[in-house]
């Protein structure tokens, strides 16, 4: 089954996030995401997050497809217009490519190009109306397509937010909903309490929603995404847990394997793993402790 039936199945699925290289060797890269191919759904591929210049995830993503790997495909606003993003749209799913999450973009000013100039032609809800759009046979100018696509599209959600930003995430969300968006990815989760307000606000039987397990690297990392992150909270208990410990990072590793179990038995769709670099690291989380 793909990702698309095994959702609609009730399976519980697994993503990994795979950055792409910066460079053209994809070696290392497809080592990594083979070692763990037996344990992941789909590989999410990245379009150059916080704007730092890599490989396109449409190269990367036509890559894993040819070896075997599913993929989800980043389609990102802010660096082509109109034009480029149907092209690229129609061109993923000629390829095989079935799965894309869409995403607005970092702005320029947090890469690795600052003189960039962000496109932005089209924002979030009118891609997603466009790839609505090209799914019932047309472009944008309402010309007739020679052949549809048809995509399992999925968006971000900020689960953590509270208060009158947690209504403004909703109507968001629910918008992204009518617009198509079938499965939907929180940040980094590491306690379930951290989201009660908005679990209590939707259905899980109707929504997919899958959270992000982050593998922490160091402590230093743990303090700072806590303090500075608003949408992340890290209990004191599991900073404490890697303060106490000789070997930061297996414990590190140990917190990602448990909140992945903590995730599953609460009854979410699935779980997206984010390394941040370090996707040699994947197969220790799938190991049994």
């Amino acid at each position: 089954m793909d990702l698309e039936q095994k959702l609609q199945a009730g399976d519980f699925v697994v993503l990994a996030e795979m950055e792409p290289p910066k460079g053209n060797d994809l070696t290392r890269f497809i080592s990594n995401s083979q070692r763990v191919k037996g344990n992941v759904d789909a590989f999410l591929v990245p379009e150059m997050s916080n704007a730092v210049m890599r490989m396109s995830a449409m190269g990367v993503s036509l890559v894993m497809q040819n070896k075997g790997m599913e993929t989800v495909m980043q389609v990102c606003c802010r660096d082509r217009n109109r034009l480029a993003l149907q092209a690229d749209l129609l061109g993923a799913s000629a390829c095989g490519i079935r799965n894309v999450m869409v995403v607005a973009g970092e702005d320029p000013s947090f890469g690795d190009h600052h003189e960039t100039k962000a496109v932005y032609d089209i924002d979030l809800p009118e891609l997603l109306e466009t790839i609505q759009t090209l799914q019932n046979g047309r472009d944008m100018a309402g010309i007739d397509l020679a052949g549809s696509p048809r995509f399992l599209v999925g968006a971000s959600v900020n689960a953590a937010a509270k208060g009158s930003a947690l209504d403004l995430e909703m109507n968001e969300m629910n918008a992204k909903i009518a617009a198509g968006v079938r499965f939907f990815i929180t940040p980094p989760l590491f306690d379930r309490a951290a989201i009660e307000p908005f679990l209590k606000r939707i259905d899980r039987q109707d929504i997919h929603i899958i959270p992000t397990v982050l593998l922490l690297k160091s402590l230093g990392m743990a303090r700072y995404l806590d303090r500075h992150m608003d949408h992340i909270h890290i209990p004191g208990d599991l900073i404490s847990r890697i303060q106490k410990t000789p070997d930061k990072v297996n414990e590190c590793i140990a917190i990602a394997r448990e909140t992945v179990a903590m995730i599953k038995k609460e009854g979410f769709s699935g779980v997206l793993l984010s390394t941040l670099g370090w996707e040699h690291k994947l197969p220790e989380i799938f190991q049994t402790p």
